[in-house]
This record gives C-alpha cells, structure tokens and sequence, in this order.
C-alpha cells in the first residue's frame, strides 16, 4: 500500500512540476510579445502594402531585458552596384553601365548615346549614385567607356591594398576629367 501512495505522489509531484513549466514557458512568451514591435499591427492585406514602410517603436521599459544581437549592419555593395546600374540604363540614351562600390566611393562609367548631353547624363549617373548611397559616399563619373574595362579590372583583380588604392585614385583622377553631374562639379 505505501508503494501506491508513493506512485500517486511521484506522479502528483510531476504533474506540478510540468504545470510549472507550462507557467513559465507562458510567462516568456508573453515577455516576447510585450517586445514584439508589430504586436498591435493590423495585419495587412498585400504583400506589397506591407513593404510599403518599415516601422518599429519601443520605449525604454520595453528594451531593458531586450539582450537580441543586432544583425551584422555591413551593406551588400555588389547589390548597391547593381541597383545603380540597373536605374541609369533605364534612363534612355545610356547603353552601357559599369558601377564600382568600395567602401567610400562609387566609381561609374557609362557609354551613351549621341543623342544624350554629356552634362545631362553625367547628372543623372552621378544623382542616381547620391539618391541610393548613404551620405558619406564620394561619387564619381565618366562617359569615358574605356574606364569600363579599368572598373571590371579592379573588380576582378586581388592586390594588395596599397595597390588597390592607387588604381582607385588613378581612375577617379580620369573620371575627374569628364562632366561630373550639374551640381556635382566640385568632386
């Protein structure tokens, strides 16, 4: 009889322990959702609706258990030239476009059509550049179409910083030599 009644209370101690749990796990979830940002968001009824804007907002209370790692805050800089590349051949009157993103400038160099001014596709090259780039970039353009092969070069070739960096100075000093853009003239 006494093994009974130690089965029942084993099982009666484990029965409370689980349910302890189930409190805690409880507990944490809605922790997590106190922090979740997009807990009062209506949900929204197309995909495209709910790219439209990003948003987010916390208050102080909500962020001091908040210990998440932020994710890795590098930019894609292949995805930036593509990005520029791809919005300056939309333009009519550019046939063809190279775009460069190091870590402080974006090198471009383009081959348009007669019918394009030079000045007016150097402004356009050069504020797609600006409009997409963080701030602190250095923008530079030519109708050069050579530097075309001089930018793929770089982008393909592994040296060594010292000489990496002498290239980029050495383009950028050609680029200096075509319209940089109306209101771009001071680079």
């Amino acid at each position: 009889m006494y093994k009974k009644y130690r089965f029942v209370f084993l099982l009666c101690i484990l029965f409370v322990a689980a349910c302890g749990t189930s409190q805690e796990a409880e507990e944490q979830e809605q922790i997590r959702n106190e922090l979740d940002p997009a807990r009062n968001d209506q949900t929204p009824e197309s995909y495209e609706e709910e790219n439209r804007l990003g948003f987010v907002r916390y208050n102080q209370d909500q962020l001091k258990n908040d210990h998440e790692n932020y994710p890795n805050m590098t930019m894609d800089r292949h995805k930036y030239a593509d990005m520029i590349s791809r919005i300056i051949l939309r333009t009519e009157g550019f046939n063809e476009v190279a775009t460069l993103v190091t870590d402080k400038e974006v090198l471009i160099a383009y081959e348009k059509s007669d019918e394009l001014e030079d000045a007016t596709a150097a402004d356009i090259a050069s504020h797609t550049a600006l409009a997409i780039m963080p701030r602190y970039y250095e923008v530079y353009v030519s109708q050069n179409s050579s530097l075309i092969q001089d930018i793929q070069s770089l982008h393909n070739n592994n040296t060594q910083e010292a000489t990496y960096r002498n290239t980029i100075a050495s383009i950028i000093e050609q680029m200096k030599k075509s319209p940089q853009g109306i209101n771009n003239e001071e680079n």
